[in-house]
């Protein structure tokens, strides 16, 4: 899902054939495909047996092949065991995918400690916790941690952990006592960067490969992929995915933008293709994201599809899905890599979901895309300085599993007085479809910023070439507003331009998401504000780049509603202010709360990669509130993904509001089981083996509605 990173918490690209350098794109792949040395882990993962890895295996399918649990005996299905973390509060969400390695289960809590459960009983063996006592004032996101020869490797903060997997203990000799600073290597000031990473990283050999989650705003961290020895903690090799001089992809921004840009980062996390020692690296926009004058052109590698050499991280192909992004359009998930049919062969590819609710698909080795992509034209931007892109491209197949426009007779009808407050701001605003800049009226988002589709990522069955996507049908209304740059220098205009895109003009914010800031006195007091915007907490990246007097204005403004003006400055302009911020991240929602557009809100569906065609789709998920009032299927947001397998099933939970497990038919989507989970389960299965009896676990953090969060692991099992 979107990652938002600005103040946000207190509490020429290739169209039909992808860009190449002048060296051979797949001499690598030919060096890597011979050699000898042994993988940490297989293409398959002994078949898809076993959860060792986040998503199932390094090729993201999120398959397994047990058949213990089946269509026939599924609605049997009890609670074998719960663990409950115990440390979930306001807000706070659990998205870890867990993972199973002998016998012995990984996940991380709500406040990002790290444990580990013996998988066929809940029992805990140890804990980790990297907070060491401090406290967690706002919720910190964490989809998995990564196991390798006998290490865990975690991300907490800006801080990489090696631990060791038997007892949870830091490991001395990797990197500085049993860890790294992300915020190094990077060629910028640490002290002044906010770095972490919600995904796990990825293991190649002896190389551990990670991405970046980075602020949205700028200034801004560049999300340059890092490989790292696994041993050692040792900088094997960096990708720049904003070209430095020199390198590839350099002209398509300002001379000096690698020098101030920040974001294009992976935040969604990676696939390996380990027979060809190819990582597959999705990547999300620039910062900032929804105005860029001072990134003028098509942004390489934003918004792209990298295929990169694993032990040397040169590019092989790429593919740009956006070209000069202005619309938050990261490519939210990891590829599937899967093998679809092409005229009585087997070819191997990637099949990489959008937010703007698209499957792009490539084959693996030359970034070919094996459904024709068209190349369309879009309006240009009348906001001053901007240039948007003339065209974008976007497949022909298969058709896009969400819809593409709001209209007004898409508009809610759930009740006349609903209908009528929509409408009245539906008119005020503009609505055409993808690709529309963002103006000062208000422009239209649809599928939102969430997605379409979202960082839970598809499942693929093997057998039938049939992949599953879950997906958010939610519209959202994108406004520029001026700077404050001709106001006073004051704690107010200091708010309005770094704080309110988030937390609105009014502080009012968009909770849950987004909390308010008002009355925030009665929660923290003025030392506690002030240490979180010089080091930040959760999500909230640092400001420790504010002068003193800065800071001191923010602190009043905030906690005491005073306006403090400061002195003027003769500073030069940064690049990185800009004319324009956000009015904030607003969904278009009715006054009741529910979604201004008619349902589906939510989907599932099932699309047939080796014919473009769809086998299935539903609405999926449902607001119990309106199903006791007969408005049932409606759909609903739903996050996280879903596990298809062998046993001719697909276990998802992910729904926010019913806050349900649920098993359906592969084949026609039939629901033919479904559990109650404490709270939703917004995360990805796990399913695995162990002792001769099949389970399924899912976190159960919830979050993301006004409901109470959650803190409990349930897994599920044959009586």
């Amino acid at each position: 899902m979107r990652q938002t990173l600005a103040f946000p918490l207190l509490l020429a690209a290739v169209i039909g054939s992808p860009l190449f350098g002048a060296q051979d794109p797949l001499g690598h792949y030919r060096a890597a495909r011979v050699s000898k040395r042994s993988f940490t882990h297989t293409a398959m993962q002994v078949q898809n047996r076993s959860w060792s890895t986040y998503g199932g295996g390094l090729d993201n399918t999120h398959y397994s092949a047990l058949t213990q649990v089946n269509r026939d005996n599924v609605a049997k299905l009890k609670v074998a065991w719960t663990y409950d973390t115990g440390d979930a509060f306001k807000g706070s969400e659990m998205e870890c995918n867990p993972i199973i390695v002998n016998g012995t289960l990984y996940a991380t809590t709500p406040k990002l400690k790290v444990i580990a459960l013996d998988a066929a009983t809940g029992a805990l063996k140890w804990t980790f916790d990297p907070n060491q006592g401090r406290p967690v004032l706002s919720k910190m996101r964490n989809r998995g941690v990564t196991y390798s020869d006998g290490r865990i490797f975690f991300v907490w903060r800006q801080y990489l952990y090696a631990l060791d997997a038997d007892t949870g203990k830091l490991i001395p000799a990797f990197g500085e006592d049993g860890h790294l600073d992300l915020r190094k290597d990077l060629g910028r000031d640490p002290a002044l960067q906010f770095i972490t990473d919600t995904s796990p990283p990825v293991v190649y050999k002896d190389l551990l490969i990670v991405g970046s989650l980075v602020n949205e705003s700028l200034p801004a961290a560049p999300g340059d992929l890092r490989a790292y020895d696994v041993h050692t903690g040792k900088l094997r090799w960096s990708f720049h995915t904003i070209p430095h001089p020199g390198e590839f992809g350099y002209n398509t921004w300002p001379p000096d933008a690698w020098q101030y840009i920040g974001g294009v980062n992976n935040w969604s996390g990676m696939s390996v293709d380990t027979k060809r020692g190819i990582i597959f690296v999705p990547t999300g926009s620039a910062s900032f994201d929804f105005y860029g004058s001072n990134r003028l052109g098509d942004d390489l590698f934003a918004n792209c599809l990298i295929a990169i050499n694993a032990e040397t991280g040169q590019r092989i192909w790429h593919y740009q899905t956006v070209h000069h992004d202005l619309w938050d359009r990261d490519l939210p998930t990891p590829p599937a890599l899967v093998s679809v049919q092409r005229d009585g062969k087997s070819v191997d590819a990637a099949a990489q979901l959008t937010k703007s609710g698209f499957v792009y698909l490539f084959e693996r080795e030359t970034g070919k895309p094996l459904f024709p992509i068209e190349t369309r034209r879009y309006p240009a931007s009348d906001a001053p300085g901007e240039v948007t892109s003339d065209t974008q491209p976007l497949p022909t197949k298969p058709a896009p599993f969400a819809r593409q426009a709001l209209t007004a007779d898409m508009l809610t009808d759930r009740t006349p007085e609903a209908h009528a407050a929509v409408l009245e701001r539906f008119r005020k605003v503009r609505s055409a479809g993808q690709f529309i800049p963002p103006s000062t009226d208000g422009t239209i988002v649809f599928p939102g910023f969430d997605g379409g589709g979202e960082w839970g990522g598809p499942a693929f069955d093997p057998t039938t070439g049939i992949l599953y996507v879950n997906s958010n049908e939610m519209a959202w209304i994108l406004r520029l507003v001026p700077r404050e740059s001709d106001q006073p220098r004051s704690g107010k205009a200091l708010y309005l331009n770094e704080c309110s895109s988030c937390h609105r003009p009014d502080m009012a914010g968009s909770p849950p998401e987004f909390p308010s800031l008002q009355h925030i006195s009665d929660k923290l007091d003025e030392g506690d504000v002030r240490s979180i915007l010089r080091q930040g907490a959760g999500r909230m990246p640092s400001f420790a780049r504010l002068s003193a007097a800065e800071m001191n204005a923010v602190v009043n403004y905030v906690v005491y509603g005073q306006d403090n003006a400061l002195a003027a400055t003769e500073d030069k302009p940064s690049p990185i202010e800009q004319r324009f911020r956000i009015d904030g991240y607003n969904k278009f929602l009715d006054p009741d709360g529910y979604p201004a557009v008619k349902p589906p809100w939510g989907m599932l569906s099932a699309i047939n990669l080796n014919t473009g065609e769809y086998v299935w789709k539903m609405p999926f998920g449902e607001y119990p509130a309106l199903a006791a009032q007969g408005m049932r299927n409606t759909g609903s947001e739903n996050y996280g993904g879903g596990v298809v397998t062998a046993g001719g099933l697909l276990f998802i939970a992910a729904t926010n509001y019913d806050k349900k497990m649920h098993a359906f038919d592969k084949a026609t989507g039939k629901l033919l089981w479904e559990a109650d989970l404490p709270a939703a389960g917004n995360a990805t299965p796990a399913v695995y083996e162990l002792n001769g009896k099949q389970y399924i676990v899912i976190a159960c953090g919830g979050g993301k509605t006004k409901d109470p969060s959650g803190s409990q692991y349930v897994a599920f099992a044959l009586p």
